[in-house]
């Protein structure tokens, strides 16, 4: 049987959604791994599998890594599905909630699809809840080195955790001598990335991101993610990112995350609950050949 599915991107992350009652049984991890192969599959940073039942929202989210392991929450994966449920009218132009394995989310889609606001929920720097290792504490400004290589970085999470490496902002005090050190790149992220994401003081292993401060109103980040590699655009990173860039006293409450795809709007309110604004693109409609599985 084929598989129907839409396939979207948000600033060149790019993921695929299939509806459930077109699934002739639960996907496996090897179907979602070929799935999202760039060769032997559609292609895709993940798989946006519902809607699905939900007692607390308008319907359940369940959000797949191309290695086949679950997210706990995607900015731009929300935001893609927003616009899955606007094309096929399961929703309309009032604002209405999402459930996700990291929990309740609030989405809006309006500029006749293309752009979609998301309330992505708190960002909480509490060691216990991101997790990281060691005493109870706010993870803010620590030494971590990895790859024969020293970082600063803060942790954080959004319902999925995240670690911020800051380069040096021309305010700092050290500013030149951190910046001989660190200057964001995609080669950056690529090799050091990898090596953050499975590093023992992230139990639940961690999205990564290298942030550079352009203003108080810009900041610029290069994104590994947990599972899925480097990306081009993160609504979860940018908000993270935002949210420590204005813990540290870097910028202020309206932020323009610049990824590699584009410009993500980010938006810190009272208690550091975030509001991100981006667009989505639809790509195509389609289906899978159950031959690719074979």
């Amino acid at each position: 049987m084929q598989i129907a599915f839409t396939k979207y991107h948000a600033l060149g992350n790019d993921y695929i959604v299939i509806n459930p009652k077109d699934l002739p049984a639960p996907l496996t991890l090897e179907q979602v791994k070929t799935i999202c192969h760039r060769n032997f599959g559609v292609g895709s940073d993940g798989i946006l599998l519902g809607p699905l039942p939900s007692s607390t929202a308008k319907c359940a989210l369940t959000i797949y890594n191309p290695d086949g392991s679950i997210a706990e929450k995607s900015g731009n994966g929300v935001r893609i599905f927003s616009r899955y449920l606007w094309d096929t009218k399961f929703v309309g132009a009032e604002e209405f909630a999402l459930q996700t394995d990291g929990g309740l989310v609030r989405s809006t889609v309006f500029a006749g699809g293309k752009m979609v606001r998301v309330e992505m929920g708190k960002v909480s720097f509490d060691s216990e809840k991101i997790p990281v290792t060691g005493a109870k504490r706010e993870v803010l400004n620590e030494k971590i080195s990895v790859g024969g290589r020293e970082f600063v970085f803060c942790a954080a999470t959004i319902g999925n955790p995240h670690c911020v490496v800051v380069a040096a902002t021309p305010s700092s005090p050290d500013a030149a001598e951190r910046r001989s050190h660190l200057e964001i790149s995609a080669k950056l992220a690529q090799e050091f990335g990898p090596l953050l994401e499975v590093h023992p003081n992230f139990p639940r292993k961690t999205n990564v991101q290298f942030l550079k401060v352009r203003d108080r109103a810009n900041i610029q980040i290069e994104i590994w993610e947990r599972g899925a590699g480097y990306t081009l655009a993160s609504g979860s990173s940018s908000s993270a990112s935002a949210a420590v860039a204005h813990k540290l006293g870097l910028v202020d409450k309206n932020v323009s995350v610049h990824c590699p795809g584009g410009v993500i709007q980010i938006e810190i309110r009272d208690g550091f609950d975030i509001l991100m604004t981006g667009s989505v693109t639809k790509v195509a409609d389609g289906f899978i050949s159950p031959e690719i599985f074979g």
